[in-house]
C-alpha cells in the first residue's frame, strides 16, 4: 500500500475510534438512565470514563514508547471494544462494575487517541503531505464526527435499543484496531543511540521538554482556556441566554450549530490557504476571534440574528488554532518525547472542558449571566495576547510563526 494510501486509513480508522467516543458519550449515560433512574449516576459514570482519559493520555505514554506506537493503538482499541462489548451484554452486573469498565475504556482510549496522532507524523512525511494541511483538514473531519457523533448515537439507540448501540460502539474500536493492523505499517523510528529510560524519568523528560518552551506551552494555554469557554457555552451561558432572552428553547440549536457551521467552513478555507498564512500571527487572531467576540454578543445583545452572526463568525476563528498547534507539535518537539509531551498536551488542553462546565455555572450564580459573559470574556482576551509575547528558551527549535509551508522532508525534524 502506497504511503498516502496509509495516510487516509490512518485518518480513517482514528475517525472511526473517535465516531464511537462520542456514540458513547449517548449511549452510556442513557444505559445508566434506564437501568438506575438516577441523574447523579449519570453524571458519575461520565466523570469516571473523562478522568482516566485525561490522566492515561499524559501518564500512559511513557509505555507506549517501550510498547510500540502501532502495537500500542491496536491493544487500546481493542481493548476498548472488549469493555464495551461487557458492558452491552452484561448490564444486570450492577452500577459499580459499569463504572470501572467505563473507565478502563476512557483510559485505553486516552493512550490511543495521542498514539495514533504521533504516527501521523511519519506517515504524513512519507507520503509527502504537508503537516498544516493534514492538521487542518483531520481537524475538520473531526468536528464532523463530533457534530453528527451524538445524533448517530441517539439514533441507534431508537433503532436497536441501549444494548445493541453500544454493541456498535464496540465495532467501531473493533475496526479501528484491524484497519491499523491490516494496512498502517509507518516508517521505521531511527534507532536510538542511549538505553531506554525508566518511566518517572521519562515522565520528568516530557513535562520538562513543555515547560522550557515557553511559546508552545502558551498555545496549549490557549488552547485550554478556549476549550473552557466553549464548554460554560455549550452547558450554560448559551441555555441561559436563550432561555431569558427568547423565553423558551427556540434558537437553542441554532446558536450552538452556527458555531459547527463556521468551523466547517474555516476548516475548508484554512485547508487551502493555511500554508501561506504566517503561523503565529493566523493563531492569535483565530483565538481572538473564537473567544471573545461570542461571550460579548451574548452579554450585549438580545437579538438572535446578531449571536449567531457573530458566533458564526466564531467558528471560524476557531478553524486556525487546532490545526496550528497541531503543526507546533509535530515540528517543535524532538521524535523521541513527541508521544510523551503529546500526551501532556492533550491533557493540558482537554482539561479546559470540566472546568468550563464549573467556572460556567459558578460565575452565573455569583455574578449574573452578564456580569459572567463580560468577566470571561474579558479573561479570555488577555489569555489569547499571551502567545504575541511568548518568546521561545530554546532557540535551536523552529518558531511556529512558519509552521509548514512546504511539503516535510523525508528526514524527521522536532510534534
Amino acid at each position: 500500500m502506497t504511503p498516502r494510501r496509509q495516510l487516509v486509513v490512518l485518518v480513517g480508522a482514528d475517525l472511526v475510534s473517535n465516531l464511537g467516543t462520542r456514540i458513547s458519550v449517548v449511549t452510556i449515560p442513557w444505559l445508566v438512565l434506564v437501568t438506575t433512574g438516577s441523574p447523579t449516576k449519570m453524571g458519575l459514570v461520565a466523570f469516571a470514563e473523562t478522568l482516566p482519559y485525561l490522566l492515561s493520555s499524559a501518564l500512559g505514554t511513557p509505555w507506549a514508547d517501550r510498547i510500540g506506537l502501532r502495537r500500542t493503538s491496536i491493544l487500546c482499541d481493542a481493548g476498548s471494544a472488549v469493555a464495551m462489548v461487557v458492558v452491552a451484554l452484561t448490564p444486570w452486573l450492577g452500577f459499580a462494575p459499569l463504572v470501572a469498565l467505563v473507565a478502563v475504556a476512557g483510559g485505553l482510549r486516552g493512550i490511543g487517541d495521542r498514539v495514533k496522532h504521533v504516527m501521523f507524523r511519519p506517515v504524513a512525511e512519507a507520503a509527502g503531505v504537508p503537516l498544516i494541511r493534514l492538521t487542518s483538514a483531520y481537524d475538520g473531519l473531526s468536528r464532523v464526527v463530533t457534530l453528527f457523533g451524538a445524533a448517530v448515537g441517539g439514533l441507534l439507540i431508537a433503532a436497536f435499543g441501549v444494548s445493541e448501540a453500544i454493541l456498535i460502539d464496540a465495532a467501531s474500536f473493533a475496526i479501528c484496531a484491524l484497519l491499523i493492523g491490516l494496512l498502517v505499517r509507518p516508517p521505521a523510528a531511527p534507532a536510538q543511540p542511549t538505553a531506554p529510560v525508566g518511566y518517572l524519568r521519562a515522565l520528568r523528560d516530557g513535562f520538562g521538554y513543555l515547560g522550557r518552551d515557553r511559546p508552545l506551552l502558551g498555545m496549549l494555554v490557549v488552547v485550554s482556556a478556549l476549550n473552557m469557554v466553549a464548554n460554560a457555552s455549550v452547558a450554560v451561558y448559551i441555555p441561559f441566554w436563550v432561555a431569558r432572552e427568547l423565553h423558551g428553547p427556540r434558537g437553542l440549536g441554532l446558536v450552538l450549530a452556527a458555531f459547527s457551521a463556521g468551523a466547517l467552513l474555516g476548516n475548508v478555507l484554512f485547508t487551502a490557504l493555511g500554508t501561506r498564512l504566517p503561523g503565529r500571527l493566523t493563531f492569535l487572531l483565530g483565538a481572538t476571534v473564537a473567544g471573545t467576540p461570542r461571550l460579548v454578543a451574548l452579554a450585549i445583545s438580545d437579538e438572535l440574528p446578531v449571536v449567531l452572526v457573530v458566533t458564526f463568525l466564531s467558528g471560524i476563528g476557531i478553524a486556525a488554532v487546532n490545526p496550528l498547534l497541531g503543526v507546533a507539535l509535530y515540528e517543535r518537539v524532538p521524535p523521541d518525547l513527541q508521544t510523551r509531551v503529546l500526551g501532556i498536551a492533550g491533557s493540558l488542553a482537554f482539561v479546559g472542558l470540566p472546568v468550563g462546565a464549573l467556572l460556567g455555572g459558578w460565575s452565573v450564580d455569583a455574578l449574573g449571566l452578564t456580569p459572567a459573559l463580560l468577566a470571561m470574556a474579558v479573561a479570555c482576551l488577555l489569555v489569547t495576547a499571551f502567545p504575541l509575547v511568548a518568546r521561545t528558551s530554546n532557540p535551536k527549535t523552529p518558531a511556529p510563526s512558519a509552521p509548514v509551508a512546504r511539503p516535510p522532508r523525508k528526514s524527521v525534524a522536532g510534534g
